[in-house]
């Protein structure tokens, strides 16, 4: 904003008054303007105003310096000084030029009805009285242009209004926008905690899951293998420490600043694929691994996806598949993409796993959404002769569209 666009602003009164002052010049001007001259040109002092007209332009001059207050009334007063100009004036002067000014800001002050009907009104009895009651002839120029005056000062006046009203709505928009701002990142957190919620479901779930099967081995086997009972009680000691150490590694992500203590941890990767399937084998699920070439690091959330992908995908298996069931696990590298495939040969007429309407479980919605953040495509179905398949192909390039790209 420039200093003068500033001062015009911090001093409406003292700008009106210039503008008044400039009008004034410009009557008085044009007062002196014979507009009939030799071959129709105008001519400079060719005539002299009388003293009522002088009047009339300062009176009408000095309405305008309350344009803004009064509107309406100054367009009355400059109206009715320029009737009486009209009527009386010999030669006439251009006190009509008052009159069109306070139009104008009638027309960028008020709405459009609201100048439809006032610059109407101001048209028809301005020129109405110029034509019927002046000296002049009613086809004279002069008559003609205050028609065209008034009518493009009622124009000019709605489009400021217009404009006026456009930059404020794209302000207020703005404003608006600013206000939300901060709105708009607690949403991402709640979407972030979101992700991590599902981290939460996917560590419950498989730990939970060989803690039940353990748990119900040991209570088998209790009195006639003592032994078997002891190592499956160790195995569900392991699996609850397991438990509690990824609960606390994932719900610390949630602590807010200041809080003590925040998790060291690494997220689990990949490079946990072979604890991961220990496991499930010393819950009785015999599963079969096969690994491409090692190849440069994953990125953390591509990482942390496949992980979860392979763990949710074996926890369905041992839940749903059935107690003979076997898994086989496999994880290639493919060009830009890295390639899982979970299959077991359950039971043909085993339920799909991690279906949302399968016993209520949400695995296979939660693996969809966590490999589409990252881009990728996620396929499960029954497989041809019995058992079930989990293919998931995550670019390794992936980006996601939240701030939490790569949350543990």
């Amino acid at each position: 904003m420039t200093p003068l666009v500033r001062w015009a602003r911090n001093h409406p009164l003292a700008l009106d008054a210039l503008v008044a002052l400039g009008v004034l010049i410009a009557m008085i001007a044009g007062s002196f303007v014979d507009p009939h001259g030799p071959e129709g040109a105008y001519v400079w002092g060719a005539r002299t105003p009388g003293g009522l007209s002088f009047l009339l332009m300062v009176l009408g001059a000095l309405a305008l310096v309350f344009r803004r207050k009064a509107p309406m009334y100054v367009l009355g007063a400059t109206a009715a000084v320029s009737v009486v100009e009209l009527v009386t004036g010999e030669p006439r002067a251009p006190v009509v030029m008052s009159a069109v000014v306070a139009l104008f800001t009638v027309a960028a002050r008020t709405d459009r009805p609201t100048t439809w009907r006032v610059g109407l009104a101001t048209m028809a009895v301005l020129t109405g009285i110029a034509m019927l009651v002046g000296p002049l002839p009613w086809y004279a120029q002069e008559n003609l242009g205050i028609f065209a005056w008034t009518g493009m000062a009622a124009a000019a006046g709605d489009a400021v209004r217009s404009r006026r009203a456009f930059v404020q709505a794209i302000r207020e928009r703005a404003e608006r926008a600013e206000r939300t701002r901060e709105e708009e990142a607690r949403r991402r957190v709640a979407e972030e905690r979101l992700r991590i919620a599902r981290d939460l479901h996917d560590v419950v779930a498989h730990h939970i899951a060989l803690v039940n099967v353990q748990a119900g081995v040991a209570a088998h086997v209790m009195d006639k293998r003592p032994d078997q009972a002891k190592e499956a009680l160790a195995h569900v000691r392991e699996a609850s420490r397991s438990a509690l150490n990824e609960l606390r590694a994932t719900v610390g992500l949630l602590r807010q600043s200041g809080d003590p203590e925040a998790p060291t941890e690494p997220a689990p990767g990949l490079d946990r694929l072979d604890d991961l399937v220990a496991t499930f084998r010393h819950a009785g699920l015999p599963v079969e691994v096969a690994r491409g070439e090692a190849a440069a690091a994953l990125p953390a959330a591509v990482d942390l996806a496949a992980f979860r992908v392979v763990q949710e995908a074996l926890t369905n298996v041992r839940k749903h598949a059935g107690p003979d069931a076997k898994a086989e696990v496999s994880v290639v590298r493919v060009g830009h993409d890295v390639e899982i495939s979970v299959l077991d040969d359950g039971p043909a007429e085993a339920p799909a796993a991690g279906h949302p309407d399968a016993n209520g479980g949400h695995g296979l919605l939660g693996m969809r959404e966590r490999v589409s953040a990252l881009g990728g495509t996620l396929t499960a179905g029954p497989r041809y002769g019995g058992g079930f398949r989990v293919h998931a192909i995550l670019p390794v390039d992936a980006r996601t569209t939240t701030a939490g790209d790569a949350t543990p």
